[in-house]
């Protein structure tokens, strides 16, 4: 039975295999991009993003680890430094990219370009989704608003340009009377609570006058 031999088999034993991801591997870190098989790329993908985990990491057990895999101390002290330097600092994962070539001639082969992708992560725009949010939230009723003025109005709910001006025109109208009432309410509540305190003053007056 073929236990700890997970993966693929590229057609070869697994002592071979083994040797040529190692190899792959190590042949995209010297050289940033690599021309293979598409089954080889994608085989080792997950050993290329073990190795930068490890960079990331950058204690002492992880370098050992790394020159263990790759058998090639300068090549993991130059991997480390580059991580160490902000390479893959704001990349949580997939350190690698892979281009579909076409097929090869003669075994008709899949090819693809698999490469390091070095390019800094663009930061999310998270302060602009609340504003969004709100104006979505805030659309539905000034439309629902419009609309009710334009069916007192007689207007269609498509209406021309002039039609909609003269909506606006209306809604701002309306707030005009809204506010003039609002103040005339706080001028004749102002009246009323003086001539109470006229009234509470004469009646206090005319206590006093008696005793």
């Amino acid at each position: 039975m073929r236990h700890y031999k997970k993966g693929r088999k590229l057609g070869t034993d697994w002592s071979h295999t083994k040797a040529m991801k190692r190899s792959l591997v190590s042949a995209l870190f010297l050289n940033d991009r690599i021309k293979t098989v598409e089954a080889r790329a994608k085989e080792i993908r997950p050993d290329v993003d073990k190795v930068i985990t490890w960079a990331k990491r950058g204690d002492l057990h992880s370098r050992r680890l790394a020159i263990a895999y790759l058998n090639d101390k300068e090549l993991v002290r130059e991997i480390f430094e580059k991580v160490e330097q902000g390479m893959f600092k704001d990349r949580p994962g997939g350190y690698t990219r892979i281009m579909k070539l076409g097929n090869r001639k003669g075994d008709n082969a899949p090819m693809v370009i698999m490469e390091l992708v070095t390019e800094p992560v663009a930061a999310k725009k998270a302060d602009e989704k609340p504003a969004k949010k709100a104006a979505k939230k805030a659309a539905p009723k000034k439309v629902a608003k419009s609309e009710e003025l334009a069916e007192d109005l007689g207007f269609e709910q498509d209406g021309t340009a002039e039609q909609l001006e003269a909506v606006d025109a209306a809604a701002e109208e309306k707030a005009a009377e809204v506010v003039e009432e609002a103040k005339a309410e706080a001028e004749e509540a102002e009246a009323a609570a003086a001539e109470d305190a006229e009234a509470a003053k004469a009646e206090e007056e005319k206590a006093d006058a008696k005793a």
